[in-house]
């Protein structure tokens, strides 16, 4: 781990990948998040406020948004798992959780497994809401080259993509090729087996989403040795937003346990 000296140092080289809402450095654990389809670290900057005082958020910001909206979005997992983890290990200077919805919960996957193979350091536990398991094939076919009509009509139906956006001629032109490129890291990525995680894996997913269903949920119960645990909320795909107080309560009640574990090991 890196020394609580270097960690001003650290978090400066990683400034790109990461974002510190509201810097903790006597936080006890480190909440990474990792976004949607479309969405930027901001999506997360409110969440410190609904969640125990011990734990520190840490966004993902992905290229072509926020203050790296200058670059050109990624559009294959791969090498945008690899670009995170190849930084995170700087910020790695305590216990840490992930956390990702829909995309980001593929991506958490995959960084995870790439700190495994590179590192020898892992997440304590994996919280992964809204996505199928990755051994779960998409039945559905590709979006991510719809007409435009057509893939706006799909973003509507998702019901995901804020309204400001949508009816906003001008935002709406900025924010298709970071959309488009976002389905596509999705709609490319191809599983390689692996062995299960020895962490805790929580899988979450709203009641009314048409888009994963709690079979896809409960598959992810194959990509660990350790707990497995499922919890269903109301709302669609998007049930983090539209329930946003639950949810966070939720999350906020299983962070609270983990720290309390951490420090009764200590």
């Amino acid at each position: 781990m890196i020394a609580t000296s270097h960690l001003t140092e650290a978090r400066a080289t990683s400034s790109n990948w990461f974002t510190f809402p509201r810097p903790n450095p006597h936080a006890s654990l480190r909440l990474f998040c990792f976004p949607y389809a479309g969405g930027r670290a901001s999506v997360f900057r409110l969440w410190p406020d609904h969640l125990p005082s011990s734990i520190e958020v840490c966004a993902v910001e992905l290229p072509a948004r926020g203050r790296r909206m200058k670059e050109s979005p990624i559009t294959r997992l791969r090498p945008l798992a690899q670009s995170i983890a190849h930084s995170l290990p700087l910020v790695l200077d305590k216990p840490f959780v992930f956390f990702g919805h829909s995309m980001g919960a593929l991506l958490s996957f995959e960084v995870a497994r790439l700190l495994r193979r590179e590192c020898g350091q892992q997440p304590i536990q994996l919280f992964v809401s809204g996505r199928r398991a990755p051994q779960v094939p998409d039945k559905d076919p590709p979006t991510n080259r719809l007409p435009e009509a057509d893939f706006v009509a799909e973003l509507r139906r998702l019901n995901g993509t804020p309204k400001e956006v949508l009816e906003h001629a001008e935002l709406l032109q900025f924010m298709l090729p970071i959309l488009r490129a976002d389905f596509e890291v999705n709609e490319t990525y191809e599983y390689a087996p692996e062995p299960p995680f020895n962490f805790p894996i929580t899988a979450c997913g709203g009641l009314q989403d048409n888009e994963v269903n709690r079979q896809d949920l409960e598959a992810w119960r194959e990509q660990t040795n350790a707990s497995f645990v499922l919890r269903m909320f109301p709302g669609d795909h998007f049930f983090l937003n539209a329930y946003q107080p639950l949810f966070l309560r939720t999350l906020s009640y299983d962070l609270h346990h983990l720290v309390s574990r951490l420090k009764t090991a200590a």
